[in-house]
């Protein structure tokens, strides 16, 4: 991290945030927590600026970027600079609330002090002809005219506009809310009378600017779990029963393999694998936290095999790795790391998985299978791909009963419908072999 110069501001941390994104390739929900935890003496008034203007630049870069080049070249200023013109574009063009001048000052003064006169002339120079010549933008074509071209047009074509567009953050959803999952016996925390109930998930409540939930009233003592209502649904679309033996094959930080373990009770038995052992080690921390003893954790590599993992569980949950398309409200950063190769690419190792994965439940027994994208390589394609291990059952989750009715082995998540991230959720059960 470069060392900060001059007074931090929201404008700077977004500025800041958008660098690392860039040069270091870091996720901005990491990057922009992280630089508000140094900021402690920043107002929420400026914390939420310093969130809209990081999100907003990065949902509409690539026509941020076009209106810039109309008036310069930006191919030789490096991420610091392009941060700065970044952010102070956006506020030009798109926030009406803030002043030209203001937003051009800032960007100069920050790039005055790190670059010199010279080069704080020239962002002087470019953001002023910008302020003085563009009209503003519409925010919502402005986001989906920054989206890929291959990546708008599959998305279109797999949920169809609105949803498309609410996928890239446009949407009457563009900001999600903060959600948490309450746990059993635990009483409700007094800050609940501002949530709201979830829609898809009855475990859910969901937050509106209530900053980081992990300082409110509860977390410390386990009363609840941070966590997304999508993600929530997919846990709890395993169904898992008290007593039950549950394997969650990809269970990265464990929020899922913890309500699965809040789910089969003290009698049953959870098993969390990853790949990555530094997630594992993070549960670990996790189900502390929440006082569960009933979750092991196991790093493997599905691709190579399944390791230590025995066999003979009654349900396994494969959360599989993918494009993550459906998280774009969240982690718009990835629409520019992703290649058109990618769906196809990463529905094959998502095969791979569930196909091992698989093997680990016991004849008969239950297999879910969920990836956040709604793309159909990565989705109903690979499941006709499995039909020959797998059987297509209805899902078996009462708590769901309202969201996969009778007859229904597969479930589509969208933000517009759901208020969630967008899931693709299928209910299997493992073939007898004959």
């Amino acid at each position: 991290m470069h060392k900060q110069m001059g007074a931090v501001s929201a404008r700077t941390i977004a500025a800041m945030v958008l660098e690392r994104v860039e040069r270091d390739g870091a996720f901005a929900a990491a990057a922009l927590d992280a630089e508000l935890e140094r900021a402690a003496t920043l107002d929420d008034r400026d914390r939420a600026l310093a969130t809209e203007l990081t999100y907003g630049v990065l949902r509409t870069r690539a026509v941020l970027e076009e209106r810039l080049g109309a008036h310069a070249s930006l191919r030789k200023t490096d991420a610091f600079v392009r941060a700065h013109l970044l952010v102070a574009a956006y506020q030009i063009l798109l926030l009406d609330r803030v002043p030209s001048h203001a937003a051009v000052d800032a960007a100069v003064t920050a790039v005055r002090a790190r670059r010199g006169g010279r080069v704080g002339g020239f962002v002087n120079a470019v953001l002023r002809k910008l302020s003085a010549s563009e009209r503003p933008l519409s925010l919502a074509e402005a986001i989906v005219g920054s989206a890929p071209a291959w990546l708008l047009r599959r998305l279109t074509e797999a949920v169809g506009h609105e949803e498309a567009a609410a996928l890239l953050g446009a949407g009457a959803r563009a900001r999600p809310d903060a959600c948490v999952r309450l746990r059993p016996g635990h009483p409700p925390p007094g800050w609940l009378a501002e949530a709201r109930r979830g829609v898809a998930s009855p475990l859910a409540w969901r937050l509106q600017g209530s900053g980081d939930l992990r300082k409110l009233p509860g977390f410390a003592e386990g009363a609840f779990v941070v966590q997304e209502e999508g993600a929530q649904v997919v846990a709890l679309s395993v169904g898992a029963r008290a007593g039950e033996s549950v394997l969650d094959a990809c269970a990265g930080r464990g929020q899922k393999a913890t309500l699965l373990a809040d789910q089969v009770g003290a009698a049953g038995r959870v098993v969390a694998a990853d790949l990555h052992p530094h997630k594992l080690a993070a549960l670990v921390g996790e189900t502390a936290r929440l006082g569960l003893g009933n979750v092991a954790t196991v790093a493997v590599d599905w691709t190579i095999g399944a390791g230590a993992i025995p066999d003979g569980f009654d349900r396994v949950l494969v959360d599989a790795p993918c494009t993550g398309v459906g998280t774009l409200r969240r982690r718009p950063e990835i629409a520019r790391r992703l290649g058109a190769e990618d769906p196809d690419r990463l529905g094959a190792l998502s095969e791979a998985i569930l196909r091992r994965a698989t093997t680990r439940a016991r004849p008969g027994g239950r297999v879910v299978f969920a990836v956040c994208s709604v793309l159909p390589e990565e989705g109903r394609s690979l499941v006709e791909r499995v039909t020959d291990v797998l059987e297509p059952t209805p899902f078996d989750a009462p708590e769901l009963a309202a969201l996969t009715p009778a007859g229904v082995s597969e479930l589509l998540l969208l933000p517009s419908q759901h208020g969630t991230e967008g899931y693709f959720v299928a209910s299997f059960v493992r073939k007898v072999s004959e």
